[in-house]
């Protein structure tokens, strides 16, 4: 299992390559100002970035608990991605809506784009930095 310090730098890392993937493509397709952008942007990265730690560490004891290790296969990697996405939105909506002024249906629409981006980017994350930093009991499960 990861460490607290491993941890720790792949959620900050994980985070600020979001911010800085998401706060313009946010503010081009959403047609915000670059502040506001930046502040949904930052501010949803602070929340998941607490969240990722959280629900990673509780996924992976599930993971260690149900089939004794933590490696993840694609369809496990996919579901680690909704249900963490899920718990994400959940949380944001409405504090989008209350920050930009805007209904819950139309926070509900950004933080989908929003969802929808991460989703893709923490699968392609995630994968890349388990190749970068793997830990030594895949390599016994590999033999």
């Amino acid at each position: 299992m990861r460490s607290t310090a491993d941890r720790i730098r792949h959620a900050l890392s994980f985070e600020l390559i979001g911010i800085l993937l998401a706060t313009p493509l946010a503010a081009f397709i959403f047609h915000l100002h670059a502040g506001d952008s930046a502040v949904i942007v930052i501010g949803s990265a602070t929340v998941a970035m607490l969240w990722n730690y959280i629900y990673n560490l509780g996924f992976d004891k599930m993971l260690q608990k149900l089939r004794g290790t933590t490696l993840k296969t694609t369809p496990i990697r996919i579901l680690h991605a909704v249900l963490f996405e899920l718990g994400l939105l959940t949380m944001l909506m409405p504090l989008i809506a209350l920050y930009l002024g805007i209904s819950l249906w139309e926070a509900l629409v950004m933080d989908m784009a929003f969802a929808a981006f991460y989703m893709v980017y923490a699968f392609v994350f995630n994968w890349a930095y388990d190749r970068v930093f793997p830990l030594p009991e895949w390599q016994q499960n590999k033999a």
